[in-house]
């Protein structure tokens, strides 16, 4: 008998060596195959009636002693925007909310089907870390630079060529995509020892940094208003600059690496999570890809903080304000007076006066929010509008072009992109906001005006 029969007999992975050495001596001693098979059926049911037997004492003494795992029951998880989330999405959330170290969830306003955990899902874990619960883009993040040069400029045809160049010179898009020359940070002298993946990726990602992917990633310029003083400037209308995008390809090889370990690791009754699978926050690997990840957080953060840099020196213009902020992450939280392993993949952090940032589409707002800190949601909120069709079908729905140049008689320039992105993929971000104003209140708003995505066909990274 092979692994894959005695399985389908009952017996336990880990009690399979024996049990195979207790056919060999079964057969041995004269029995034939069906007989053997019978007796292991027997065994298997009443284990303590055969501890004696001649052939299967050993395998029998095994199954008492192999420990019963309790039988739970999916935890509970609150939903915000009921009315636009799929069937598939709680499906993938309540199968999250099987894992034995589950402790809280929710599920975001702008939540769609993903790998293992749905994007806009929280999950809460005691002692634990899910590498496909935080993404495979670690750290895809938010930042927003407020800069100094009057929303004017924006109307201004000359302006308007140099706010272009800045963006198709201040970083690079595309699958894979480098930087000849190398960009400069202080993220580079960190440590990137703590894992084999980010020591042997060391060099790809300098050669990437600054750069922009593809998918759903983009850089932009705006016009942010405040109706009230926040980010350290005065009510009123200013040119911003926003981006989207993470640890590019090393943060993807972090996320691959480890869950292939976790789901190597898993016990035979915990297969089935597939994806889903844990590291132990203890075991020599979940230390290696919680620090992975932390330092793949840095980098995302520092990447940003690169296309800012260039693309405001090519602008030549000073940056005034700003907010930043992950949404692909697993964080050490307080929740319940105990601490927990708070992932939240496609959500963003918004813990009590915690500032964020939410975007719509290329042709919908982005909004500056404040967390209201509500335990229900574990503290977060949507990281976008979410979307409401698959690329294949919005590459089968829309065509790029026709979309580019309705958006250009709304005042909407969009210098690249691919029809797997115009705004009818995405849900009504004003709606998808509505549905979580218990979590977070609005602080500004950010209206684009000229956008630039990956628009060569690389396969999407987000």
């Amino acid at each position: 008998m092979n692994r894959k029969q005695l399985a389908k007999l009952g017996v336990p992975e880990a009690a399979m060596p024996l049990a195979i050495l207790a056919i060999g001596k079964a057969v041995h001693g004269g029995h034939r195959g069906k007989d053997v098979r019978k007796l292991l059926e027997a065994v298997v049911q009443n284990p303590q009636e055969h501890l004696s037997d001649e052939y299967f004492a050993d395998f029998a003494k095994s199954l008492t002693e192999t420990p019963v795992e309790e039988v739970r029951d999916p935890i509970q998880y609150r939903t915000w925007g009921s009315e636009f989330i799929e069937p598939l999405s709680h499906i993938q959330m309540r199968e999250a909310c099987s894992i034995p170290s589950a402790v809280g969830a929710a599920l975001m306003p702008d939540a769609h089907p993903g790998y293992g955990l749905p994007i806009g899902g929280v999950l809460a874990l005691e002692g634990a870390v899910c590498p496909y619960a935080v993404g495979v883009d670690i750290a895809c993040r938010m930042k927003l630079s407020v800069l100094e040069i009057s929303p004017d400029r924006l109307h201004d045809q000359r302006s308007v060529l140099q706010f272009r160049d800045a963006l198709e010179n201040g970083t690079v898009f595309g699958v894979g995509k480098t930087f000849k020359r190398k960009n400069e940070h202080p993220v580079m002298d960190q440590d990137w020892n703590v894992s084999r993946v980010t020591r042997e990726n060391k060099d790809r990602a300098w050669s990437q940094l600054g750069t922009s992917g593809s998918g759903n990633h983009f850089v932009e310029f705006g016009v942010l208003t405040l109706q009230e003083a926040e980010l350290g400037l005065a009510p009123g209308k200013y040119v911003a600059l926003l981006s989207h995008s993470g640890s590019r390809g090393t943060g993807a090889s972090v996320c691959s690496t480890y869950s292939s370990i976790a789901q190597k690791n898993l016990p035979a009754k915990y297969r089935d999570f597939g994806r889903l699978a844990w590291l132990e926050l203890s075991s020599q690997e979940g230390q290696e890809y919680w620090n992975a990840m932390n330092l793949m957080g840095d980098y995302a953060a520092a990447n940003h903080a690169v296309i800012h840099r260039r693309v405001s020196q090519l602008l030549g213009v000073n940056i005034i304000g700003g907010v930043e902020n992950h949404h692909n992450f697993a964080w050490k939280e307080i929740h319940g007076g105990k601490e927990v392993i708070v992932h939240r993949k496609g959500a963003t952090p918004a813990g009590a006066g915690v500032l964020g940032v939410i975007p719509g589409s290329m042709a919908t707002p982005a909004y500056v929010v404040r967390g209201k800190g509500n335990p229900e949601s574990l503290h977060s909120a949507s990281h976008g509008a979410g979307r409401v069709m698959s690329r294949t079908q919005a590459n089968a729905k829309f065509r790029f072009n026709a979309v580019k140049k309705d958006l250009e008689a709304k005042g909407i320039t969009v210098l690249s992109a691919g029809s797997d992105e115009v705004p009818g993929v995405y849900k009504d971000i004003d709606a998808v906001m509505g549905a979580q104003q218990d979590l977070v209140e609005v602080v500004a708003k950010f209206d684009p005006k000229i956008v630039k995505m990956c628009g060569d066909g690389s396969r999407a990274e987000d």
